[in-house]
């Protein structure tokens, strides 16, 4: 069975300036995109052969043209539709460990806040800066035995303010 002339026609259409549309589409699209643009512009020349002129003039111009609405016409598609999260963006999501760790300190910092300062000090200077109970002393010129105390008592008192937070460990 030989082929029709529209299908000849399309033929030549695609052998002759297939290249340089595709070449023109991929400047704004990715390839996979660009061959779904090159294949709906074809189409599009195809639903329309009678406003296609082979004889007077290069059909380019017109595939050009055609392939340039495509791509407004997703561009607009795209933009009407929502957003939705790509794999790029979910990568940039903390994990849950991030998560975790930041409503952790979080809970910690307002713990310590309702601390007085003599407590939060001893407390920073012990546990979070890593000084001995004589470094601390020297450091808040206390004796050693108040270092002690102190931290005895903030101890509690975090454990009293965790459980009003109601954070159970």
């Amino acid at each position: 069975m030989s082929p029709t002339p529209e299908e000849q026609l399309m033929t030549a259409l695609y052998q002759e300036h297939g290249d340089v549309l595709f070449a023109f589409v991929l400047r704004y699209v990715d390839r996979a995109q660009a061959e779904d643009v090159v294949q709906e512009t074809l189409f599009r020349a195809w639903r329309h052969l009678d406003r296609l002129d082979t004889e007077h003039g290069n059909p380019r111009a017109y595939l050009m043209t055609v392939a340039r609405n495509v791509l407004t016409d997703q561009w607009r598609a795209r933009r009407s539709r929502p957003h939705t999260v790509d794999d790029e963006r979910l990568e940039k999501l903390p994990t849950e460990d991030e998560i975790n760790s930041t409503l952790e300190r979080w809970v910690v910092g307002e713990a310590l806040g309702r601390l007085t300062p003599e407590h939060r000090a001893v407390v920073r200077s012990l546990y979070y800066e890593g000084r001995t109970v004589d470094e601390t002393a020297a450091l808040l010129e206390v004796p050693p035995g108040t270092v002690k105390s102190r931290s005895y008592y903030a101890v509690r008192a975090l454990r009293t303010v965790f459980e009003e937070m109601g954070v159970v460990r």
